[in-house]
């Protein structure tokens, strides 16, 4: 369990919540593992199997108080709200904001700005950690190119120019990619980014895994009142859930491809793990979805301190907590939207 920002979430997948007077009290079994008071929470969100009862449901709907149901792998499933919860206002400011390109460019700026410090993070790590297998000069040199950009996308005014921008460091980064991949060379390389359908093993895992994290990015603006097909970088496309793509791209780089390296170098992926088809894609086997699967639960579960709230919080919870303060942002009670700046 953890309280951020007023909020109570529950991963404990077998876990009960329950009404006792003015408490929400969550069981494992006939245990009582927490308690809290109802007037200190603005919501509830339970990764669970169980659920909860019936009585809470009621109180937290009278209450005013966000009720939300997940699987636990964090699939979003049903929510209870309260009449004054005011999830209407928050979607009409969400709407208004992304008809404005001012207002829009001013959210998806801190976007990318968030994804090209993650990425800079990316090629400092590996440099510092594998100086002795990788080209230490061009790797400085990159970061010091995606230092600028930085400075760069925090001045840029329009939505092009934020794309043009974040294009070119994408094209920095993912050139230093291949480099990256320490072993089964021969295997798993990294020439360029391929996605329908992705080419090469590595582009492989790296789709299968966006799609797990832009799942949860989406599940995530669910629950906090927001549409996820609204986005303000990612323009309206009927069935793109825009406004999750946006969340995903700050958490690319420290969440999805750093496991996708971490996957190849650790050996936890082989190549029987993929097959080849007459097109030339390549696609992953069901026993490999199955390993990507499984190690990426067990990564969320590993903990981190947020570098804006300063708590500790699972590496699951990443795009929960980023949506949260999104919401908190449109509803002004932040003065921006602060990026997961990974460190």
């Amino acid at each position: 369990m953890r309280k951020l920002l007023n909020t109570l979430f529950v991963t404990k997948e077998d876990a009960y919540a329950a009404l006792d007077g003015e408490n929400v009290v969550i069981r494992q079994g006939e245990e009582m593992i927490g308690r809290f008071p109802l007037h200190i929470l603005e919501g509830i969100y339970l990764f669970t199997y169980p659920g909860a009862s019936p009585a809470l449901m009621g109180k937290c709907a009278e209450s005013g108080i966000d009720l939300v149901f997940f699987s636990p792998r964090g699939r979003f499933l049903a929510r209870t709200t309260g009449q004054s919860r005011g999830n209407v206002l928050l979607r009409r400011t969400q709407y208004r904001a992304a008809d404005d390109p001012l207002q829009s460019c001013r959210i998806a700026r801190n976007f990318i700005f968030g994804k090209v410090s993650n990425a800079r993070q990316v090629i400092d790590r590996t440099r510092r950690d594998h100086s002795a297998r990788v080209d230490t000069e061009r790797f400085r040199s990159a970061s010091d190119r995606l230092k600028v950009m930085m400075g760069q996308i925090l001045e840029e005014r329009t939505l092009d120019g934020l794309r043009g921008l974040e294009g070119a460091a994408a094209q920095l980064y993912f050139g230093l990619f291949d480099q990256m991949i320490l072993r089964e060379k021969k295997e798993f390389f990294f020439r360029t980014r391929s996605r329908r359908p992705p080419m090469d093993r590595v582009n492989a895992m790296l789709s299968f895994v966006y799609v797990m994290l832009g799942s949860d990015c989406a599940s995530a603006l669910e629950m906090v009142g927001l549409d996820a097909y609204a986005g303000f970088l990612h323009r309206d496309r009927p069935g793109r859930t825009s406004l999750a793509q946006d969340l995903l791209e700050e958490l690319r780089p420290c969440m999805a491809d750093r496991f996708v390296l971490t996957l190849i170098n650790d050996r936890q992926i082989a190549p029987k793990h993929f097959e080849e088809q007459e097109s030339g894609a390549v696609l992953l086997t069901q026993e490999g979805r199955r390993i990507i699967q499984r190690e990426w639960q067990a990564k969320k579960q590993a903990v981190i301190t947020h570098p804006f709230l300063k708590e500790k919080v699972p590496w699951g919870l990443i795009p929960y907590v980023q949506a949260l303060l999104l919401a908190r942002y449109l509803r002004d009670d932040l003065d921006g939207y602060p990026p997961f700046l990974w460190k």
